[in-house]
């Protein structure tokens, strides 16, 4: 039903589904839009896989969007405080019993006026080296034609055409350079993230056939910096 439907809003382009193993493994994409929780969920879903995404606690109160993501089993994050810890427990466990656990390392929606990945947040790349998961970068492009970016535009659902909508999985993202255990270091984890997130704008660029521009958006510096 939910395919059918989003056949209505949507011309999809799919690539790279063989990039998507079985067993544990964690996906993570670029966060363009409201919109890209369906879009990669139904990539991942007719690629095989069930997602479990992490997302903030704030949607679990919304009515409709909160009950189906309890059905579904979604992982609330409680950002900043110390129970955003937990949802990581939950993940681990998820991934240890071979399921699919998706994330956004950005944390929230891109700033980066181009609309480009930005820097990352470090709970993607601690969790894939704590469980050795494979991480499978699956990136969007034209989801910000449905909803909009950071501010819901709800009149974009009510075109009379259908958008384009691209999603590609790319190939593992190779963190063999870093050590896996249960306590990795501080510095190990920021330099797998700022690897995760070359995978992920390499990913983004190949969608979006261009170069990705030099540095990446720093939301703290409100501008690109040098990674």
């Amino acid at each position: 039903m939910v395919h059918l439907f989003l056949g209505v809003l949507v011309r999809r382009t799919w690539q790279g589904q063989d990039n998507i193993p079985v067993g544990g493994a964690l996906v993570v994409s670029n966060h363009l839009s409201n919109f890209d929780v369906p879009a990669t969920g139904e990539f991942l879903i007719w690629s095989g896989r069930w997602p479990r995404y992490l997302g903030k606690s704030e949607i679990w109160k919304v009515p409709v969007v909160g009950w189906f993501a309890r059905e579904c089993r979604q992982i609330p994050v409680v950002r900043h405080s110390e129970q955003a810890k937990d949802s990581l427990v939950h993940a681990r466990a998820a991934l240890e019993a071979g399921e699919c656990v998706a994330i956004f390392p950005e944390g929230t929606i891109t700033a980066d006026p181009d609309g480009w990945p930005m820097t990352g947040r470090l709970g993607a790349a601690r969790l894939a080296l704590t469980t050795g998961a494979p991480v499978i970068p699956v990136c969007q492009v034209g989801t910000d034609a449905l909803l909009g970016r950071k501010k819901l535009e709800f009149r974009r659902l009510f075109s009379m055409r259908r958008r384009p909508v691209a999603v590609q999985a790319g190939p593992p993202v190779d963190l063999s350079a870093f050590p896996v255990g249960d306590d990795p270091s501080r510095e190990d984890v920021e330099r797998a993230t700022i690897v995760i997130m070359d995978a992920m704008t390499e990913v983004v660029a190949q969608l979006r056939g261009e170069p990705a521009p030099e540095g990446r958006w720093d939301m703290r510096a409100g501008g690109r910096v040098p990674q």
